[in-house]
């Protein structure tokens, strides 16, 4: 299956990964049993692998979700996304600087960007980001670091300021994934709510059911 021009990428339901989530279940195993749910892109995280490892599950994942016809994005690991030709990849506030990325790996690659504030938002897309991820919409253990959220209000002074895909991270799940939408995100990272979730499937459809609904309701695709 032919994977769609980065122009057209389905942002809507994102699933970032966490081996230390996933209840002892193999990160190949979530991920087949989200994209069965209605997960449109992936993104692989795994801050403890070591490069083999990493490489290795990379493939193996790749693999599956091109025959799905899902992309792949790899967090930070520019090295690794070359090396599987990843779709893409998604870079944090102390990662390789986007400028840079981009000359790495072309035109026809993803880049995502992590960003905080509207200071952060436009210098990402002024560098040539593709979509910008918001965190932390609500507060979350996965980034404890983070003290400040968004929040479901803050996201329109992102909207209305920038003009590529946002996706939201950050304590996203089925019981605010509507009002999410509604308020001007183009899609929902979800790691916990899919990862941790002892049925990951049910989870994904659930949450792609509340996008579904908030998209239809605004008239957006």
């Amino acid at each position: 299956m032919t994977l769609p021009d980065k122009s057209a990428v389905d942002y809507s339901l994102y699933l970032v990964t966490d081996r230390s989530l996933s209840c002892g279940r193999s990160t190949i195993d979530v991920v087949r049993e989200a994209v069965a749910g209605g997960v449109t892109i992936v993104q692989l995280r795994d801050k403890q692998a070591v490069t083999r490892e990493f490489y290795r599950e990379a493939c193996k994942i790749r693999d599956f979700l091109k025959s799905k016809c899902v992309p792949l994005i790899v967090n930070d690991r520019i090295d690794i996304a070359l090396a599987i030709d990843a779709d893409g990849v998604h870079l944090g506030a102390d990662d390789m600087p986007i400028d840079v990325a981009r000359r790495l790996l072309g035109d026809g690659k993803i880049i995502g960007a992590s960003v905080f504030t509207l200071d952060d938002a436009v210098s990402a897309v002024q560098q040539g980001a593709d979509y910008l991820g918001l965190s932390p919409i609500f507060m979350t253990a996965t980034k404890p670091e983070l003290v400040e959220k968004i929040g479901i209000e803050g996201i329109a002074r992102f909207r209305n300021s920038i003009d590529i895909p946002l996706v939201g991270i950050g304590g996203l799940n089925v019981t605010n994934a509507y009002d999410a939408i509604r308020a001007g995100l183009d899609g929902l990272a979800i790691v916990s709510a899919i990862v941790a979730h002892s049925d990951p499937a049910s989870s994904a459809r659930s949450i792609k059911s509340e996008i579904q609904r908030a998209r239809k309701e605004t008239r957006r695709p």
